[in-house]
């Protein structure tokens, strides 16, 4: 990094996603919705830090992880907290959210996550965590997902046979 992204990037780190004065965080929604451990969360949010950076930083589009992307999702609904105080003021700067047109996009989408991954690497001189950073195959391959109420179904994982 130079010094202007070394800049930016703490100026992002250190952005508190969560209220101080809530009982009910950021944080702490996200751990519910996506029936995540605090420390998981935490470090997908730190992860979607680093990816709001590498969009701020590139000439390209970026594609987030499922999990990166869930925690845009609810930033998103944060609405002063994302548009006025991360993206107007800290960032200065509009970062939308573009959803995808359907499955015909998937080797596109394949082909840009696995940019993004080279990018982060070379940002960040790590390779991002692979629970939080799945390969490009597992990344567009498990997009199956819906919203369920868990006080009226159950979950019950599938069995792996080998």
């Amino acid at each position: 990094m130079n010094e202007e992204e070394k800049i930016l990037w703490n100026k992002i780190l250190n952005f508190n996603i969560d209220d101080p004065d809530s009982s009910f965080t950021f944080t702490d929604r996200l751990c519910r919705e996506n029936d995540w451990r605090m420390e998981y969360a935490l470090r997908t949010i730190i992860e979607y830090k680093k990816f709001i950076f590498l969009i701020c930083i590139s000439d390209s589009a970026q594609t987030p992880s499922d999990q990166v992307d869930q925690v845009w999702h609810l930033h998103l609904l944060y609405t002063q907290s994302y548009w006025k105080e991360f993206c107007k003021e800290l960032l200065n700067t509009e970062i939308h959210h573009g959803p995808t047109k359907g499955w015909e996009e998937r080797g596109f989408f394949k082909d840009q996550y696995a940019t993004t991954l080279t990018y982060y690497i070379q940002k960040f001189k790590e390779k991002p965590p692979i629970d939080i950073w799945p390969t490009p195959q597992k990344r567009i391959s498990e997009i199956n997902f819906s919203r369920v109420n868990r006080h009226r179904n159950w979950i019950i994982p599938k069995i792996k046979f080998n």
